[in-house]
């Protein structure tokens, strides 16, 4: 296999291998090449230290990753902090991010984003060939929308610096829940860059279907997903391979070609639901409230001629909802923003083609009453996608595994992982982040809950 190796933020360098080599044997090729003892050498991946005994397959490398070998001096802060990330045995203690897998966190009440992260398998999905998608045994837990592919791929999930945005920071700790990979400052560690003392983690998503840049990124579709509950279509009723779970509190699954034809269906027809903050979006295909979908590359699933539609139609309704107008004329249709209430509308003739026309009818200036108004057009229900009653009730995602986790868990109270309460005493402590914290209380633990109730 090849890697490049990236020597204190110098070029990269392409290094061949055999995939079972050893990390070692990488660190002897660079310290020959850099004249410095391979003994001394750090090799750095996705947030973590690379041990010497490891193998290269081992470490989940795709091929063509890069790799940041660093030289920190013998007793420096670098290599001392380096130092206290390791674990006895020589294993990094937070769980490799090209394995993560954090799809049970993939709740409503706290969805803001990205859904799961990739594990090292692969899987695709085209919206012309629904069969080849994520073919079986294939369990890719992310997706993203590449623009190199113009399609919908598993992804993968990477770590830089927030500071110098490379990819030499060592995390203290890996992700515990989307809310640490979504938001900023949750996660810190040590950036190994000379001259970058940035200790905030940010987390972005690459394609893994190709060889990728550090600068290459993707777009992550929070809401596709392996459909590893076999969960079957509200649509079509089929249990396909890779699904679309909506953010309703039923948790509606549909098949990707079925979530194709909704959103051509609602575009064709305009239904599309303009939100302030969102944008313009859809909602489940159900009809349930709070629904709609907040990450609008989703629609990517139109392909590039029906998404320009749906940029042009987005827009327009962003204007209309905003108090504007388009201009009339044939061939024209430039968004306007009259400044005034008056009925003359002149189109600007630096957007359009500098049309004058009435405010009320659309049709050219004229002063009097308008002769006829057009009849109103009606919003009613698109009759073009339907989802049957007794499908809608059994699409869905994870219904029993949510309600038991709701009603015999409690988060705790430093990461929110949920943790069961398997008898013993009050006193809990995290298996993810090692807090220590009272069940009955759900704050971390203290003198007084040791003293009023450690036995309830």
């Amino acid at each position: 296999m090849i890697v490049f190796v990236r020597y204190n933020l110098g070029p990269g360098v392409a290094v061949e291998l055999e995939a079972q080599a050893r990390v070692a044997e990488l660190k002897e090729v660079v310290g020959s090449q850099q004249g410095v003892a391979p003994q001394e050498l750090r090799v750095l991946f996705a947030g973590r230290e690379l041990q010497s005994s490891a193998s290269l397959l081992g470490c989940d490398l795709p091929e063509q990753s890069t790799l940041h070998v660093l030289h920190p001096p013998p007793g420096s802060s670098s290599q001392l902090l380096l130092q206290e990330h390791l674990a006895p045995g020589g294993e990094s203690r937070q769980d490799r991010l090209t394995s993560l897998d954090l799809s049970s966190w993939r709740l409503p009440a706290t969805s803001s984003g990205l859904a799961v992260i990739l594990d090292e398998e692969r899987g695709t999905w085209r919206a012309e060939d629904q069969q080849t998608a994520a073919p079986k045994g294939t369990r890719s837990t992310f997706f993203v929308y590449c623009k190199r592919c113009s399609s919908i791929q598993s992804g993968k999930l990477r770590v830089r610096c927030r500071s110098c945005r490379q990819m030499t920071l060592t995390l203290s700790r890996g992700p515990s829940c989307w809310d640490d990979v979504l938001l900023p400052g949750r996660i810190h560690g040590v950036c190994q860059s000379p001259d970058c003392d940035g200790d905030e983690a940010e987390f972005y998503m690459k394609c893994s279907s190709h060889p990728t840049s550090e600068e290459d990124s993707s777009v992550a579709l929070d809401l596709i997903l392996s459909n590893i509950n076999n969960v079957p279509c509200i649509s079509c009723t089929d249990t396909l391979d890779v699904v679309l779970v909506f953010q309703c509190s039923d948790r509606h699954v549909i098949c990707l070609d079925c979530f194709h034809g909704y959103c051509q269906t609602r575009l064709n027809e305009r239904q599309f639901v303009y939100d302030p903050v969102i944008g313009y979006s859809l909602p489940c295909a159900v009809g349930c409230e709070n629904s709609l979908i907040k990450e609008v590359h989703h629609f990517r699933i139109l392909g590039d001629d029906q998404y320009a539609r749906y940029l042009q139609y987005g827009a327009e309704e962003c204007l209309l909802t905003n108090g504007g107008l388009m201009c009339p004329s044939p061939g024209c249709g430039a968004g306007l923003l009259p400044l005034d209430g008056s009925r003359r509308v002149e189109c600007d003739r630096r957007l359009g083609c500098g049309f004058v026309f009435c405010r009320d009818c659309r049709e050219r200036f004229h002063e009097g009453p308008c002769e006829a108004l057009g009849a109103p057009a009606t919003a009613g229900a698109s009759q073009g996608f339907m989802v049957e009653e007794e499908a809608s009730r059994s699409g869905r995602w994870e219904q029993e595994s949510l309600l038991l986790i709701r009603t015999s868990t409690k988060k705790c109270p430093s990461c929110l992982v949920p943790v069961e309460r398997n008898g013993g005493c009050m006193h809990m402590q995290c298996s993810v982040c090692r807090a220590e914290w009272c069940w009955l209380c759900g704050v971390l633990w203290n003198r007084d809950c040791m003293g009023n109730h450690w036995f309830g």
